[in-house]
């Protein structure tokens, strides 16, 4: 229980001011980093028509995500915003995921992941809707349909930002939580490790879809 609210921080004076790092953060989203390396690497190492179990895998998440990212773009655009998706889907997925291994904690629990990865798909939808449209266009857009609707049109497009990273970062915080009292009450009889399976895998996924399909949404929006 002790667990519970205790954050590693790794504090660095710059200038009179203090930048703080939550390391377990950080070492756990580099860790999945890592494994996605190495299992990118393990199932591309050996191609062949007959594939292995992780070449099998491979191509059955990158296949499936870019034909999803195909439906909501077009087969003009899959091709070059598919492996994004896929990427931030795999990421996404083992960051929820890992916590499950004991010692373990998922970079999602800190608000910082979720809101980087959410600021990079923010970032990445309106340049794809400024090249494609045109500057002109793309700021048009925030004063439809009339000129004194652009603020609240700005509010609606920050708050995207808000809303699938809270919703990730919530549900997944919440899940630890709720594991971690549970364990700490029935002294992890039975109970928590199928809280652990719901909470880790199947909520762990959901929300992992969910993350990557708003992304892919948000630049369709964007783009059309």
């Amino acid at each position: 229980m002790n667990e519970l609210g205790k954050i590693y921080q790794l504090i660095v004076p710059i200038g009179g001011y203090t930048m703080v790092f939550n390391l377990d953060a950080i070492i756990m989203a580099w860790l999945v980093i890592i494994i996605l390396i190495v299992f990118g690497f393990l199932a591309a190492r050996k191609k062949a028509l007959l594939p292995g179990p992780l070449q099998l895998m491979g191509e059955l998440v990158v296949s499936k995500l870019f034909q999803l990212t195909e439906d909501a773009l077009d087969e003009k655009l899959a091709p070059k915003y598919a492996p994004l998706i896929a990427a931030t889907f795999m990421f996404m997925l083992l960051c929820n995921w890992i916590g499950m291994i004991p010692h373990l904690s998922e970079p999602t629990k800190d608000l910082n992941t979720p809101l980087s990865m959410g600021l990079l798909g923010f970032v990445i939808a309106h340049h794809a809707g400024i090249k494609a449209k045109g500057f002109k266009k793309y700021a048009k857009a925030y004063f439809e349909p009339v000129f004194f609707m652009m603020p609240l049109n700005l509010i609606g497009e920050m708050a995207k930002i808000v809303s699938i990273s809270f919703r990730l970062f919530g549900n997944i915080m919440g899940g630890s939580i709720i594991i971690l009292v549970v364990s700490y009450l029935v002294y992890n009889i039975l109970l928590p490790p199928l809280l652990l399976a719901f909470f880790g895998l199947f909520v762990g996924a959901i929300q992992a879809f969910v993350f990557t399909m708003l992304t892919v949404v948000y630049i369709s929006v964007q783009v059309k």
